[in-house]
């Protein structure tokens, strides 16, 4: 019998566990989306925890049996993407009656993909931002988190294109979806 995945708020304590997970996930799980080039880039510039985010109370983590298998949130600040080291100036409040919350960094283990666990936090990320009385969600799709969002109801909204270091470029899909 399988032990059951449980869902929590991220602790600054799990940072480093958390940075481990998102690196190997921003790597592994990109084979076939992206190219080497383009999955580091992406990987060492711009996935990261976003502290903030645990600091507000609106980042996750998924363990099973002590061991951390997934990680992801919401957020009601205007950052669309990125970790600390891709974070640049203040981080404004969004206003619920008129902009979307965002979703993000969402990476699971590349040792148990497709098991639920993004569902998991999706759900629970959703039912938090309706609850905060936002009317939308908005996220900027890496495209290995296409298939995933795209079944959980987001809908494109433009291709983006990231410029990074070493002239990378490295697409992205801006979607967005209607709660509550």
């Amino acid at each position: 019998m399988t032990i059951p995945a449980t869902l929590r708020p991220a602790r600054m304590t799990d940072l480093a566990t958390m940075e481990a997970l998102i690196k190997r996930s921003g790597i592994e799980l990109s084979k076939g989306f992206y190219t080497e080039q383009q999955a580091s880039a992406v990987t060492r510039h711009v996935f990261g925890v976003d502290t903030q985010l645990v600091e507000d109370g609106t980042y996750f983590v998924i363990e099973r049996d002590g061991v951390l298998l997934a990680c992801g949130g919401w957020s009601k600040r205007a950052t669309l993407f990125g970790g600390d080291q891709h974070k640049k100036g203040p981080d404004p409040l969004l206003d619920p009656a008129t902009q979307p919350a965002r979703i993000r960094a969402f990476f699971v283990d590349p040792t148990v993909p497709r098991q639920g666990l993004g569902r998991m936090l999706m759900d629970f990320c959703e039912s938090e931002a309706r609850n905060a009385g936002f009317h939308f969600m908005e996220l900027a799709a890496t495209m290995p988190g296409v298939p995933l969002y795209r079944a959980c109801g987001f809908e494109e909204v433009e291709p983006m294109a990231l410029a990074l270091p070493d002239n990378v470029s490295v697409p992205l899909l801006r979607m967005r979806k209607r709660i509550g």
